[in-house]
This record gives C-alpha cells, sequence and structure tokens, in this order.
C-alpha cells in the first residue's frame, strides 16, 4: 500500500464516521459540526484524486458559507428535541425504504455496469482542471447548475424566514416606534417651588 492509497482509505475512514455521527448525535449543534469534518474529510478526497478545485470549492463553500448558515438556523431556533423523539419510531419503515434505494442507486453508479458511465471531463495536455470542469459545467450541465442554484436560493429564503418567526415568551424591540419617541413622551418636566432649608441656629 502506497502513502496516497493510506492517506485514502485514512480519509474515508474519516469521513464515514463523521457522516454516522451526523445522524446519531443527539445534540443538533454537534451534528453540524460533525457534519463539517465531513466536508472536509471529503475535499482531502477530491485533492488526492488531483481534482484540486472541487475540494477547495467543497471548503470554501460548503464548509465556509453553507454550514454556517446551517448552524446559524440551528441555533436560532431552539429546537425541542425532545418532542421531535416522541415519534421517531414511526418514520422508520419509510426511513428504512428511502435508506434501502439510496444504497441500491448508489452501489449501481459506483459499479458503472449498468449505465457505462465515463468520466465527463477527461485530462488534456494544455487544459486545467478548473478550466475542464467550467467547460462541462456551463455547456453539457449548464440547466442541472441553474437548478442547483436556484435550490440553495429557496433554501436561504426559507431559513431566513424560519428565523424570523415570533415566539410568544421573547421580547421584541419596534425600531419605527423607537424612533418616533419624542421628549415629551418620556419626560415630564415638574413645577416646585424652592424651598428653604432651615438651620439649627
Amino acid at each position: 500500500m502506497t502513502f496516497v492509497q493510506f492517506l485514502f482509505y485514512f480519509f474515508a475512514a474519516i469521513q464515514v464516521l463523521a457522516a454516522l455521527r451526523v445522524v446519531t448525535v443527539k445534540n443538533p449543534v454537534h451534528a453540524a459540526l460533525f457534519l463539517v469534518l465531513t466536508f472536509v474529510s471529503a475535499a482531502c478526497m477530491w485533492i488526492l484524486l488531483e481534482a484540486e478545485f472541487l475540494g477547495l470549492l467543497l471548503v470554501l463553500v460548503y464548509v465556509g458559507a453553507v454550514m454556517v448558515l446551517f448552524l446559524f438556523v440551528v441555533m436560532m431556533l431552539d429546537v425541542n428535541i425532545a418532542e421531535m423523539r416522541e415519534g421517531f419510531a414511526s418514520y422508520m419503515p419509510v426511513a428504512l425504504v428511502v435508506a434501502i434505494i439510496m444504497v441500491v442507486e448508489m452501489g449501481m453508479v459506483l459499479t458503472q455496469r449498468i449505465f457505462n458511465v465515463r468520466p465527463p471531463v477527461e485530462k488534456v495536455a494544455d487544459v486545467s482542471n478548473t478550466e475542464a470542469i467550467g467547460a462541462v459545467m456551463y455547456t453539457d450541465y449548464v440547466y442541472p447548475f441553474e437548478i442547483a442554484a436556484v435550490i440553495l436560493l429557496v433554501a436561504i429564503i426559507a431559513a431566513i424566514s424560519l428565523t424570523l418567526r415570533r415566539r410568544p415568551a421573547t421580547k421584541y424591540q419596534t425600531p419605527i416606534e423607537q424612533i418616533k419617541v419624542r421628549r415629551n413622551d418620556r419626560v415630564r418636566l415638574v413645577s416646585m417651588k424652592a424651598e428653604k432649608k432651615e438651620n439649627g441656629s
């Protein structure tokens, strides 16, 4: 086993363990942090496969931007974990069916025997990795790229909408009402007679 193969299996093991912790840990903030570790491990594997652009893009976009948004939403929602786990058993049959379908689909794609898939980007002597990926992304895969952009936009709007919900026990300030306040509304001047303090002498 070469050193590169050792690194590949090392990062793959970390990625699998971190992905398992994402779905098994109880704290949603910890789950988001394990998801960050999963993305970083996947980026390291991309770099080992000589796809440096995809690895750096995974770190910059998902770890640097999307995961920050996830953490922000998770912390702002104040999720009641006990209430969420009450009906967990009722979702198990559907979850198992979906998991089995995902495993079968991934096996079919990874073996490449059924679809006879070839890599869309082939190495060219005078073309960099980034240029080759950009050429394929904006020609053959331009519509899936635009659909993914729209889905991310919808996710951002949904996250902002969820954080702006009203909670009955939370106190809010209205900036418009604060701006309209005048001195006479808060301060009252009372006219009083001056009092002379008598000395004991």
